[in-house]
């Protein structure tokens, strides 16, 4: 009975040394996929450009365009000769993607094209539907199905009731990053 028990026990220890052989040569693993999608660049293009027409400074006061290009005035007397426009930008992108928008480096004043010390003070405001807005800026949008969208910039305008005549200058900036 001792041979059969030490036979036994021998056979039982070979078999633990030859399991714990197999396995410590045999590595396990798990495996993740990987991947990545590259979406469109988020671009910006200026399809209109902020324009007020064409003015005189009557009492002084503000020239107003809205976002959908409507024009008012207090204290200054417009012409009809220009219709004033809205500024337009159009985003384009990543089909329903969120983006931010900034409005960088707009100029806070329009000057005089050829004396520069003299300025109207511009204040701009904005929206995604051309919707007559007239304050407030927008600071973010979502693309359309097809990835695009645009946004629509007005501004009011301090005059002088001594505004000197002549063209007057500055830019609207619309900066979009994707959210």
């Amino acid at each position: 009975m001792k041979s059969n028990f030490k036979k036994n026990s021998t056979r039982a220890a070979l078999a633990v040394a030859l399991a714990v052989a197999a396995l410590s040569g045999h590595a396990v693993e798990g495996v993740a996929s990987a991947s990545g999608t590259v979406v469109a660049p988020i671009a910006v293009t200026k399809s209109a450009d902020l324009n007020f027409g064409k003015f005189a400074p009557g009492t002084g006061g503000s020239m107003t365009v809205s976002t959908s290009g409507a024009a008012t005035s207090t204290g200054v007397v417009r012409s009809t000769a220009v219709t004033p426009t809205a500024a337009r930008f159009d985003v384009s992108g990543d089909a329903n993607a969120t983006y931010a928008i900034t409005y960088t480096g707009s100029s806070t004043a329009l000057t005089h094209a050829v004396d520069s010390t003299k300025t109207m003070a511009l204040s701009i405001h904005s929206d995604l539907t051309a919707g007559n807005a007239t304050s407030g800026t927008v600071s973010s949008g979502t693309l359309s199905g097809t990835g695009t969208q645009s946004v629509y910039v007005g501004g009011t305008l301090t005059v002088g009731a001594a505004q000197v005549a002549g063209t007057y200058n500055g830019s609207v900036k619309v900066q979009v990053e994707y959210n």
